[in-house]
Order: structure tokens, then sequence, then C-alpha cells
């Protein structure tokens, strides 16, 4: 009987995560699946000071104005998430993850100038390579200090309390907006699992 419940709720756990996306919002100016923090320094700052230039009204770069200021904080955070993850029992294959969001975002769309999105089902990812944060893990740091990490199987235990996804959505939304997602490994991007989500 025990077991069979245990079946069952793996089976549950399985249709869940075949039905919940990972999206990747991509300003029209940029490439996909990049992250600025893998460059060296010297061109992280280079880019940064070139986007922000060539795009002055654009919110996704309001970030990199000032990057004087945002590149330390960001490296304190992605180097917060990474020993996070890694204490979770994660198996990060990269220093600095692309980001995502969990289901789809308007605001962030928004944010990043109703540019291509690009979506890849839970299920294709392996579990110990992404990890969640209720919110922007940066804004997270810089109110708190700390920051609320989840792996997979944790953020489908807090779902398993709510009576649907959007349920759980909903409520996660109230004080957040998103909940975003850590892709610590490019394996989903290289294969192809990923789709543009415009198309």
């Amino acid at each position: 009987m025990e077991m069979e419940r245990t079946d069952r709720r793996k089976q549950r756990l399985a249709d869940l995560t075949d039905s919940l996306f990972l999206v990747h919002y991509c300003h029209p100016s940029c490439k996909p699946f990049q992250n600025i923090m893998r460059l060296p320094k010297d061109e992280a700052f280079s880019l940064a000071e070139k986007l922000a230039r060539e795009n002055p009204g654009a919110t996704a770069f309001g970030r990199f104005a000032d990057f004087a200021n945002y590149y330390p904080r960001r490296l304190a955070v992605d180097r917060l998430l990474y020993e996070n993850f890694l204490r979770l029992g994660g198996k990060p294959k990269e220093k600095h993850p692309l980001s995502f969001v969990l289901q789809d975002c308007g605001y962030l769309e928004g944010w990043f100038g109703n540019g291509p999105s690009y979506r890849v089902r839970l299920s294709k990812i392996c579990p110990d390579s992404v990890s969640f944060t209720l919110g922007d893990s940066c804004a997270q740091y810089e109110r708190t200090g700390t920051i609320r990490q989840l792996t997979l199987e944790q953020l489908l235990a807090r779902m398993e309390g709510f009576s649907s996804v959007e349920a759980f959505l909903q409520e996660a939304a109230k004080p957040y907006s998103y909940m975003e997602a850590q892709l610590w490994d490019d394996t989903a991007i290289q294969s192809g699992e990923i789709v543009n989500a415009n198309t």
C-alpha cells in the first residue's frame, strides 16, 4: 500500500514537471542564453557600456548604465546562489547560471522590450541542474541579505499544498511578481530542447 502511494506521488510529480515550462526572455538587442558575468571582467564592462549606450530607454539595461555598482553585487549573488545550490545537493556545471522564470511573466516580457522568449519543459531539465527563488535573486539579496533558494523537489513539495499550479503561482506572485529559475547546465540549450515561444 505504501509503495502504491509512493508510485502515485511520483507519477503526479512527473505529470506536474511535464506541464510546467521554464521561460527565458531576451531583449531584441541581445542574443539569447547569455550571462554577462561569464565574460572576462573587462569584456563584461565593455559590453555593458555598449548595450546601455545603444538602448538608452530600455529597462533591461538600466543596471548596465551603472555597471560599476551592479557588477560586484551580481558577482556576490551568483557566488551565494552557487554555494547554496551545492549545499542543497545541486550539481552546477557553470559558476554563473542562465536566468529563466517559471511559466510566463508579462511583467518581464515588457521589461525585456517584448523581445523573443524561449521555453523548455521542466521535465526536460535535469533536477540537479536547476534551482528557484521566489522573485528576483539579486533584489531579494539586496532587501534581506539572504536568498531563499529551492530545489526542484522543494518547489514541487510547495506546489502540492495548492489546488493547482495556477493557484500556487498566483499566491507566489503577490509579493514577488514571478519565480526566477537558475539553470546551471547548458545541456538543454545545446541539445535543442528549448524552443522559440514566438514562432
